[in-house]
């Protein structure tokens, strides 16, 4: 897949950027060649390729630093919620920013 100077004139108002005409033709160069790499990963046979946990772990042996998942503070809520100025059932409350 391509994408034309139309295109990314479009993407460019969606995205709210002003572009130059010297611009539009570097971009797209640079989002082709980008398509064309997505498009090359995409193509490849992954059937039997095991996920990485880290990108070198091909390389060499890694230890992922986990921890045990336990509770290491004590619960401050009520502390927390003093300094709401709204609060219902231990939840704050905002105001509404969607109509």
């Amino acid at each position: 897949m391509s994408l034309d100077s139309g295109q990314i004139a479009k993407i460019a108002a969606l995205s709210r950027l002003k572009l130059a005409p010297e611009q539009v033709q570097s971009l797209e160069l640079q989002l082709n060649n980008i398509m064309q790499l997505a498009d090359r990963l995409s193509s490849e046979d992954t059937e039997g390729i095991e996920p990485l946990a880290h990108p070198l772990s091909l390389i060499q042996p890694i230890a992922l630093r986990l921890r045990e998942d336990a509770v290491s503070e004590a619960d401050n809520r009520v502390a927390n919620m003093a300094n709401a100025p709204a609060a219902e059932k231990g939840l704050f409350l905002v105001p509404k920013v969607i109509e």
